[in-house]
């Protein structure tokens, strides 16, 4: 195999990496949020609630099919605005939580 080859495989292989790393920090995040929701919500089964709200997010690109759904849910009680900054916030903890390993 030639260095170009080589490198080109290294490329690959870090972009697939990197992909699945945004992946599951996105999902984590959701997660997160749905048990951030669930709480104001009082609901009992806050893991399953999650589960929904990581669904959620493939429904389109992006994470406005998150914010729809959860601000549906809780009728009032957070504005979209606010559960985008909630998501933002908790992006940044399941970052941490995804590179530390947690």
């Amino acid at each position: 195999m030639s260095t170009f080859d080589d490198r080109e495989n290294a490329y690959e292989n870090k972009f697939a990496y990197d992909e699945e790393t945004k992946f599951k920090i996105a999902a984590r995040a959701n997660k997160l949020l749905g048990l951030w929701a669930a709480d104001l919500l009082g609901k009992d089964d806050a893991d399953a609630y999650a589960l929904e709200v990581i669904k959620a997010d493939f429904e389109e690109a992006g994470h406005e099919d998150v914010v729809r759904k959860v601000a549906g849910d809780l009728d009032g009680k957070a504005t979209a605005d606010e559960i985008r900054a909630k998501l933002a916030e908790l992006t940044t903890v399941a970052a941490e939580q995804i590179t530390s390993g947690s």
